[in-house]
């Protein structure tokens, strides 16, 4: 029911939004988009927005803050990779889902340009967009070792990813930002926007976020490390 909630409440939403915008105000084009092209993105930018996000970096921020981080020290693991391994697997049934329904949409509904390779290809680029919003969000938990709690950062990068990630609207009205891997790339290249070149293009840019981030993530959890006190359970 949660996983339907979160697809069908804002794909209502934004298909009234373009039904006011192209059928009663009589708009042929948005940001170079037809009425029909805003359907087909909103349709398969729900599927890869179920794969986005997580609250793995809420948990972090809590153990940080409560001291239960003091259980996992002292353990022969990873702290973040298991933290994130530990929280994806649901996520990973859920890409699952959403690809078979987005391959069914690729031969049926969407346009000639898609595919169900194209869609395989989507949901890889969506799934590295996952990780890169969790090691955005463990950059941002590391804020917890100093400020104590980091909640309220961490809802405020949620927030500015519903826009800038594309989830809610196409990029195309919107500047570029790092965040359109999460939906607004793989959008594009499952409907045939982007080329073969472009989509291997940007995978090269998401493993390098990922190379990056993974490297911010050292830096700054050793530094608070450093200044962490268990005073919690």
């Amino acid at each position: 029911m949660e996983i339907l909630g979160n697809a069908i409440v804002p794909a209502a939403i934004q298909w009234v939004l373009w039904y006011a915008i192209f059928k009663t105000d009589g708009a042929t084009e948005l940001a170079g988009m037809t009425y029909v092209q805003m359907l087909h993105y909103t349709l398969v930018s729900v599927l890869f927005n179920q794969v986005r996000g997580g609250d793995q970096d809420f948990e972090l921020a809590e153990m940080i803050r409560t001291g239960q981080l003091s259980n996992y020290l002292i353990r022969p693991v990873g702290l973040i990779q298991f933290i994130y391994i530990r929280g994806v697997a649901s996520k990973l049934l859920i890409s699952a889902l959403s690809l078979a329904i987005g391959i069914v949409l690729s031969v049926s509904v969407l346009s000639s340009e898609a595919s169900p390779l194209r869609m395989i290809g989507a949901m890889l680029l969506a799934l590295l967009g996952n990780v890169i919003h969790f090691q955005i969000g463990a950059v941002l938990s590391a804020m917890a070792f100093r400020w104590e709690d980091a909640y309220g950062l961490l809802m405020v990068k949620n927030m500015a990813v519903s826009i800038l990630s594309g989830e809610l609207l196409p990029l195309n009205l919107f500047p570029e930002s790092p965040f359109y891997l999460y939906v607004f790339g793989p959008a594009q290249y499952a409907l045939g926007e982007w080329t073969h070149l472009e989509f291997v293009r940007q995978l090269g840019v998401a493993f390098l976020w990922i190379f990056v981030l993974w490297v911010l993530i050292r830096f700054t959890w050793g530094l608070g490390i450093k200044k962490y006190v268990s005073l919690g359970g």
